[in-house]
């Protein structure tokens, strides 16, 4: 055994000890390496019939699938946070700029001053190119603003009644409250959302409400009896409301206005605007006989902390006696607002002489007083740039600290100062006297009144320079004198130019017999000089001054850049 296990190892050691392979053909090596693969399988082969299974969801393509939707949700997710948060920056950033604009009672709730913003930018909205302020909207936002705020349980914990159960005033409805425990703010902010209710109330008076579509639409549109002939529907507006679904869009003026007028607690100047603004729309609706009404309360609520022996107006006339004290701005704004409605009703023998009292009244009040300027150290000097420190840090407190609310405005029952303000009010003083002379048949001196008005409207807007400013309010009034002056010089001078013309035109040639031959000394070469009269040239300079002081009226304030907006003082 042990010879034949010896005899065994001594034949295959050569075999073992050669290391490259003895040449084989190549038929026969592929034939050897397919023999040595694993077997073929039915399940791990692909099909060649198909009848055939196999798998479509293998453990790859699952972990695949999985991933694939992991992500989809991911990003997804990641987009509407991203489109989220930009929108909520977005509103955050525009009732910042809101608030700032129109600035709010810090004591009153979020979703009130949210509201109140809202309907106080109605008006004033410009990112709306080409559409119609939405009056409606306006005054329900405004309507819902008065209603939290005299809801014992929201904003109006602390209001009173004036007697028990209220007042009811007929065709009205309630009177108005006691406000008195109220702040400041608060009540400024109440009397703001009363005002503004009437304002939309007057834009919607001719408007009704389709009660079975909820939509709003002008009563000329309507079709019923009552109107025959609507007007027609703009194009892709819904379709005309008949007359039995109707109702009234919004509540009366009056009912805001009485409201102010009768709650205690409102300033006399608040109450004597309301009651201008009331006898104004009364005015409008051609009820002269309670607008005057509305004219005498104006006037009594201006006067109401004056002692009787101390009124500086004739109580008969009107007129402002040359010996009174100087009268308030309070009773200046009511004689002005009374005037201006008897001289509409063409009673200009008693509104000439009431404001010709005014006029003198206002060029006799004091002069402004001198402006304080601001002194640098001597090591200070000013600078320009927005990257220095105060301006940064003021950036800072304005972006960090909320605004606060602005103070109240003066009470108008002291003489005013005659600053700008005051004297774009004498240029509109002069622009009254000048049509009511004007259309008295002293029609020269009329325009010369009016041309006086521009003059000094545009003088004082040279002197208020462009940008904004702190006299806006004396900038608004005299662009709009300015305005309305140019606009009437410039109707009173085309009248007089086409007299002028019409009158030379009928009138025989001057220099010869009976007009049968021309003027030799206006001939030259056959044709004739024309002369420019004086009314035509005035009409030229009106269209000058018209040219020039659009510059002016259209003035537009260049845009700052981001970051001198930011940091600038």
């Amino acid at each position: 055994m042990q010879h034949r296990i010896l005899f065994r190892r001594l034949f295959l050691l050569p075999a073992l000890k050669s290391k490259t392979p003895a040449p084989t053909r190549l038929l026969i090596r592929h034939a050897q390496l397919n023999s040595q693969t694993r077997p073929q399988l039915p399940f791990l082969s692909t099909p060649l019939a198909k009848n055939h299974q196999f798998r479509y969801l293998t453990t790859e393509r699952k972990r695949w699938l999985v991933y694939e939707v992991y992500l989809a949700f991911k990003y997804t997710a990641y987009f509407w946070a991203i489109v989220g948060f930009s929108v909520i920056a977005y509103w955050s950033v525009q009732q910042e700029w809101l608030e700032r604009k129109y600035p709010t009672p810090h004591e009153w709730g979020f979703l009130t001053r949210l509201r109140f913003r809202i309907a106080k930018w109605g008006p004033d909205r410009t990112d709306w190119v080409g559409v119609e302020t939405d009056w409606v909207v306006i005054g329900e936002y405004a309507k819902n603003v008065i209603e939290r705020l005299e809801d014992r349980k929201i904003e109006g914990a602390g209001v009173e009644d004036l007697m028990e159960g209220g007042i009811w005033i007929d065709g009205i409805g309630n009177s108005g409250y006691d406000i008195t425990a109220k702040s400041e703010p608060w009540r400024r902010g109440y009397y703001e959302a009363l005002m503004l209710a009437a304002k939309a109330a007057e834009q919607l008076d001719d408007h009704v409400l389709d009660t079975t579509r909820r939509l709003v639409f002008p009563a000329s549109t309507v079709i019923g009896p009552s109107n025959p002939n609507p007007k027609p529907i703009p194009a892709g507006a819904e379709t005309a409301p008949r007359e039995e679904n109707c109702e009234r869009a919004f509540e009366e003026p009056e009912t805001f206005y009485m409201r102010v007028l009768t709650t205690r607690g409102f300033s006399s100047r608040q109450k004597m605007d309301a009651a201008l603004a009331y006898a104004s729309w009364l005015d409008f609706k051609q009820v002269p006989e309670a607008a005057i009404r509305m004219y005498d309360w104006a006037l009594s609520l201006a006067s109401e902390n004056t002692p009787p022996t101390e009124v500086p107006y004739d109580k008969g006339s009107y007129v402002l006696r040359d010996n009174a004290p100087a009268p308030s701005k309070n009773i200046l704004d009511a004689l002005t607002a009374l005037a201006v409605h008897k001289a509409r009703y063409e009673d200009i023998s008693t509104a000439l002489p009431i404001l010709l009292s005014i006029l003198r009244a206002r060029r006799s009040l004091p002069e402004t007083q001198s402006k304080s300027f601001t002194t640098y150290n001597k090591t200070e000097t000013p600078s320009d740039s927005p990257w220095t420190a105060r301006n940064i840090f003021n950036a800072i407190k304005r972006l960090a600290a909320p605004p606060a609310y602005p103070p109240p405005p003066p009470s108008g029952e002291l003489p005013p100062i005659r600053d700008a303000q005051e004297r774009c009010e004498e240029a509109a003083l002069n622009l009254y006297i000048g049509e009511i002379i004007y259309a008295s048949k002293a029609r020269e001196d009329g325009l010369a009144w009016t041309r006086e008005a521009v003059d000094l409207a545009e003088e004082q807007l040279h002197k208020l320079g462009p940008g904004p400013s702190a006299n806006e309010d004396a900038k608004k009034t005299c662009r709009e004198c300015l305005s309305s002056g140019l606009e009437n010089w410039a109707k009173m001078a085309a009248r007089l130019a086409r007299e002028e013309r019409e009158k030379e035109a009928a009138s025989p040639a001057s220099g010869t017999w009976f007009g049968l031959w021309g003027d030799s000394k206006h001939q030259k070469h056959g044709e004739k000089e024309e002369t420019i009269g004086r009314w035509a040239a005035e009409e030229n300079v009106v269209k000058e001054r018209t040219r020039r002081a659009q510059e002016v009226l259209d003035e537009l304030e260049a845009p700052n850049t981001p970051f001198s907006s930011v940091f600038s003082a």
